[in-house]
Formats: C-alpha cells, sequence, structure tokens
C-alpha cells in the first residue's frame, strides 16, 4: 500500500474529480469503478484525512456526506467486517455491540410493524405490541450510546487532527434522533396502534433501520479503525473512564471503573494551600465542592473559546465528559446551531450583548439555559459562562414561604 505524500495527492485529485461528477449529475453505478480504483489501496485513516482536507479546500459537507454513501457500495464489498481482537473492556468494543443491539431493535420494530393489520378490527396480538413496546424502550435506552461518541471519542479524533468526519457523524446522530423523536411520540401515552398510527410505525421503522445500518456501516469500518490507529493506550484508558462516568444503557461492559477519589486533588488537599478571593478564600478541595453544589450547570469557555471546565453536580442535565476540556466550544454544538453560538460568543466579545437565553422542554421539565460574558476588573473578555437549570418546581411556586 502506497502512502507517499505524492501518491496520496494524485489520490486526492483524482476523488475530488470524482465527487464532482456525481454532483453534476452522474450516478452512483456511473463513478462506482472510478472510486474503487481510488480507493482500493487507501485505508481508513487516510480516507478521513482526505475527507478533511477537500472540505478545507472548499468542499461543501454534504457532497463528503454523499460521498460516505458511495464508500457504502465500494467498501462492503473491499472492507473486511471490523472483527479487532480487541478487549471486552475496550470502549471500541463496548460501542460495535451497541451497534449491533440497537440496529438489531430496529429490524426488530420494522418487522413487527410489517405484521400489524391496519384493519382496526383486528388488533395485533399481545406478543406484538409487547414486543413493540420494549423495541422501542431499547431504543430509548440507547441515548448514551451516541453521547459517548460525541463527548468522547469525536474530541480525541479532533485533538489528532480529524474534525469534519465525526462532525458528519454527529450530523447523522441528529437524523436518527430525529426518527426516533417520531417514534416515541407515537407511544407516550401507550400502544394505540391505530391505521394511522402502524402506517407511521412502518415508515419510521424502516427509515431508522436504513439510516442505522448506513451510519454504523460507516463508523465501524472507517471512524472506528482510524481511531484504533491513532489513539494510545493510555488514550484509550481515559476514553474507558470517560465512558464510565457517562453512564451505559443497553450494554453493560466488563471491567467498570470503581469510583476512587481523584488521586491530584488528594495530593493538593493535603497541602491545605488556600485560594484567596477579594471577598474571602477557600481550599481547591471546598470550593470544587462548591461549584458542584450549586443547583445549576455551568460551563465556562475561555476567551478562544476553548472549553475549560464543567461543574459536575449530581443532577446535570446536558452529558459532559472530561474529554471535552480544550475541546472548541464549536464542535461541542450541532451543526445546526454553530451559527447561533459564534453570533453569541462575538457580540459578547464585542461588547453588544451581556446575555443570551433559551428555554427548552425536554419532556416534563422546563430547562433554563443562559450565557453570560465573564469579564475582569477593566472590562477586558475572559470568556463565556454557561448556566444551565431546571426551572419545572420553580414555576410551580406561588406567595411565600419563610424561614422559620
Amino acid at each position: 500500500m502506497s502512502k507517499s505524500p505524492a501518491d496520496m495527492k494524485e489520490r486526492k485529485a483524482k476523488l475530488k474529480h470524482a465527487v464532482e461528477k456525481l454532483h453534476k449529475g452522474a450516478s452512483v453505478s456511473d463513478v462506482k469503478e472510478e472510486f474503487k480504483d481510488i480507493l482500493k489501496d487507501a485505508s481508513p485513516l487516510e480516507i478521513s484525512k482526505i475527507e478533511e482536507e477537500l472540505i478545507e479546500e472548499g468542499i461543501p459537507r454534504e457532497k463528503i456526506q454523499s460521498l460516505c454513501d458511495v464508500h457504502l457500495e465500494l467498501f462492503k464489498d473491499s472492507l473486511q467486517e471490523p472483527s479487532p481482537d480487541l478487549p471486552e473492556t475496550h470502549p471500541i468494543y463496548i460501542l460495535m455491540q451497541e451497534h449491533k443491539i440497537i440496529l438489531s431493535t430496529a429490524i426488530r420494530l420494522a418487522e413487527l410493524a410489517q405484521v400489524c393489520a391496519e384493519d382496526a378490527a383486528q388488533r395485533p396480538s399481545p406478543e406484538i405490541i409487547s414486543g413493540i413496546m420494549k423495541s422501542i424502550e431499547t431504543l430509548r435506552e440507547s441515548a448514551n450510546h451516541y453521547q459517548r461518541e460525541e463527548n468522547v471519542l469525536f474530541p480525541m479524533l479532533e485533538a489528532h487532527g480529524i474534525v469534519q468526519p465525526p462532525a458528519i457523524m454527529w450530523s447523522e446522530h441528529d437524523t436518527v434522533r430525529s426518527i426516533e423523536k417520531t417514534l416515541f411520540s407515537m407511544f407516550e401515552t401507550g400502544p394505540k396502534l391505530d391505521s394511522h398510527t402502524i402506517k407511521q410505525l412502518r415508515s419510521s421503522a424502516l427509515s431508522l433501520t436504513e439510516t442505522l445500518s448506513s451510519h454504523f456501516f460507516k463508523e465501524n469500518n472507517i471512524l472506528f479503525q482510524t481511531s484504533l490507529k491513532l489513539f494510545s493506550k493510555e488514550e484509550w484508558q481515559k476514553a474507558r473512564a470517560d465512558f464510565d462516568d457517562i453512564g451505559y444503557g443497553i450494554f453493560k461492559p466488563k471491567g467498570m471503573k470503581v469510583q476512587t477519589v481523584d488521586s491530584q486533588s488528594l495530593e493538593y488537599s493535603e497541602k491545605k494551600g488556600l485560594i484567596k478571593f477579594e471577598s474571602g478564600a477557600m481550599t481547591r478541595e471546598v470550593l470544587e465542592a462548591v461549584l458542584n453544589t450549586l443547583p445549576v450547570d455551568i460551563t465556562f469557555v475561555d476567551e478562544k473559546d476553548q472549553v475549560r471546565y464543567f461543574s459536575q453536580s449530581s443532577e446535570r442535565i446536558f452529558v459532559r465528559s472530561k474529554s471535552v476540556i480544550g475541546r472548541e466550544v464549536r464542535n461541542c454544538h450541532p451543526q445546526k446551531s454553530v451559527e447561533k453560538v459564534e453570533q453569541i460568543l462575538n457580540d459578547f466579545r464585542a461588547g453588544t450583548r451581556d446575555k443570551a437565553e433559551f428555554w427548552i422542554r425536554m419532556g416534563e421539565a422546563l430547562i433554563y439555559i443562559r450565557y453570560f460574558p465573564v469579564r475582569d476588573s477593566e472590562g477586558k473578555y475572559l470568556g463565556c459562562l454557561e448556566v444551565t437549570q431546571n426551572i419545572t418546581e420553580i414555576q410551580k411556586l406561588e406567595g411565600e414561604k419563610r424561614l422559620l
């Protein structure tokens, strides 16, 4: 396999030409052989790097995403199913096991939907109804699979210069969530399987199966293989610790982390040094405990728009892992939100805005999200503070309640 810069440059030029032909109207079959010749000796890591460079050179991400679809046609024959010799405690092993569970659940749901009669007089059997509801619940419990990829694996790839492929995968996660949201909304009040619901269930379950099949193939054969080539043993150990912090749902891996006190925190505590403020002083240990006790989640992004800190309250609303520290805040949001995030940060930096606030529904909870510019005593911009709070119970308050 040739890996010289000249060969990679030539391969990239040919690939760019083929992508342009595809988006001028050529069919996949028209360019399939051309793609196969270009990519036959390319490793997953090289493919990822070429895609990255093409986007940096101005090729729209949508075109690269279409290229991923062409990959499916090519790699099913040219790449073997990934079977790395991984221990059962490895993060990639965990993710691949979850892929099997999630996809088989979606397929089962589609199969159950197909055998449901649309005639309201022919109600599905209790076994079919039970199978549908169990499948829906499994899909609900799979949410932290995507959270672990987005908050641990993707930041690690970004740290190695692989930015656009994770962004594309996150975009596809949003597509999966959108389909699942439709499915979940059908059964919020139980299994009401009328003719309209059955038609919608069939369509959504099939769409989910096709989307997951394509998405998991790309991750298993490209993204995961790239990660295995790039990351060190120490990085994978840190990733596993972050996986454990976020938690699991549909798959319980071996070797779960035993909760221990951070040795670095212990070392600092033993010194009993005080951090002095204008209005008092605390040890680092006390300060961290105070921040984690606040009835809000806080995340700090520095003046360079990089995540530098997040609190670890017992009832955290949005998932965070230590892998996000140092990550570009733009990469911590889905692509559809990036423009708004950049506008807020630019306004804060320019001094034309002193806060931004939003509120959203998450199930029955009302979540209040606020952003504030952080400045020093002379007004110099230091960064942005995100404050997130569940205000469901606060909304219910009436009258007064005195301390005594």
